[in-house]
């Protein structure tokens, strides 16, 4: 049976001073046009919810129209996280998930301006080696260069 580990979401007000996007927004709210970029920001961040589980990353989207995505944790290649010296003070970062999952094609997901975004990525990590010892599964990388 799955397990919720972590529930998490993208953080408004930590985006506001923890970017410099963030504190651009904040010097344009003394014109009004501020306040829009933040409202449309944080229903952005209210519309996206993050769910992690012991085998599963899960994301629900939308508020009207809704989507659930799934990727299998057995699945990702690589958990970074990038975030610059203003994120550091205000605790957020962007996560990058590289997996083989259908979802990605390919490509990458990115969840922005996430809270705790180191400590989620260790988690994350675990869960990654957790979930592989459990289906008995290796990742390779079939170089096709030659």
């Amino acid at each position: 049976m799955e397990k919720p580990i972590e529930s998490f979401r993208a953080s408004t007000g930590r985006w506001l001073v923890g970017s410099l996007a963030g504190l651009g927004t904040l010097l344009l709210c003394l014109v009004g046009v501020g306040l829009v970029i933040i409202a449309i920001r944080w229903f952005q961040n209210i519309a996206t919810q993050y769910e992690l589980t012991d085998q599963r990353l899960i994301i629900r989207t939308g508020i009207l129209n809704k989507k659930i995505d799934e990727i299998e944790l057995y699945r990702v290649k690589d958990v970074t996280v990038a975030y610059s010296l203003i994120n550091q003070w205000a605790d957020i970062g962007a996560i990058t998930i590289s997996s083989s999952d259908p979802t990605t094609q390919g490509g990458s997901i990115v969840l922005r301006d996430i809270p705790r975004a180191r400590t989620i990525r260790e988690e994350m990590r675990t869960l990654v080696d957790a979930a592989r010892q459990a289906r008995r599964v290796r990742e390779l990388d079939v170089d096709h260069g030659v």
